[in-house]
């Protein structure tokens, strides 16, 4: 899904990245609840996204899916295999795989989406090769998650609809696999992307808000109206991620 950019070859926009995000959710979702035993995909990653007309996504590239845990077992043993970056901890260490397995990498693939950066590049200093030790550090710093953006949407982006995304991400990359998020809530909350798809309204309110600007009676209705909403939008994420956290130690 992701490869340099050659000249002239624009970045994909924001809304793009998130239409992306969610179908590969919801990919993911039939696979560990449409199918019978469920199917874990095992090696998730942004090359395994193949992207059609209108980059509707779709999973590829089955070679190491395996059939998820039956009756009283919680998980199943198998050879490590995947790639670098996109693995859970658990199942570096254990071999140990579940369901959390896939939803770790999908944490790392919405990571990817965010940033633009690679799950794992050795041309980087040491510290930042890989992804999720490199942003972990920053998802701390909330006033300020702005910093993990691509540089490439040069600001275009949902700061609404960025805030609760690294929500999703934090969740999904959680150390305690038992505290990452079923598949069916991330397709819930990823709905809320196209529900809410970024407008270039928003980048025009920030800027107007810089010193030295000034808005007229009109405009400044308008921008209180849309500041409720944004405001709406991020209680809501905060709310859904609030209540995910609730629910640690929950095996899905």
């Amino acid at each position: 899904m992701f490869a340099d950019l050659r000249p002239g070859e624009k970045p994909l926009d924001w809304n793009t990245r998130m239409k992306i995000a969610s179908g590969a959710a919801q990919g993911l979702e039939y696979l560990h609840c449409g199918a019978s035993p469920p199917i874990i995909y095992r090696d998730l990653k942004s090359s395994n996204i193949l992207l059609g007309e209108g980059f509707n996504p779709k999973l590829s590239d089955f070679g190491f899916a395996k059939f998820g845990p039956s009756g009283d077992k919680s998980h199943v043993s198998t050879r490590v295999m995947g790639t670098h970056g996109y693995c859970a901890p658990e199942y570096l260490t254990s071999g140990k795989l579940t369901t959390k397995s896939d939803i770790f990498s999908f944490g790392v693939v919405l990571l990817e989406l965010i940033t633009g950066r690679k799950a794992f590049d050795d041309t980087l200093a040491v510290e930042e090769r890989i992804l999720v030790d490199w942003a972990r550090p920053k998802f701390k710093d909330g006033k300020n998650v702005t910093n993990l953006v691509d540089p490439l949407l040069r600001g275009h982006f949902s700061k609404s609809g960025l805030q609760k995304a690294v929500e999703v991400v934090v969740m999904c990359i959680e150390e305690n696999a038992n505290s990452r998020p079923s598949v069916n809530d991330i397709v819930t909350a990823l709905e809320y992307f196209n529900s809410h798809p970024y407008n270039s309204d928003e980048a025009k309110r920030d800027s107007a808000k810089e010193p030295g600007n000034s808005d007229s009676p009109k405009e400044t209705t308008k921008t209180t109206n849309m500041d409720h909403e944004r405001e709406r939008a991020v209680a809501e994420a905060k709310m859904w991620g609030e209540s995910w956290r609730g629910k640690k130690g929950s095996v899905g």
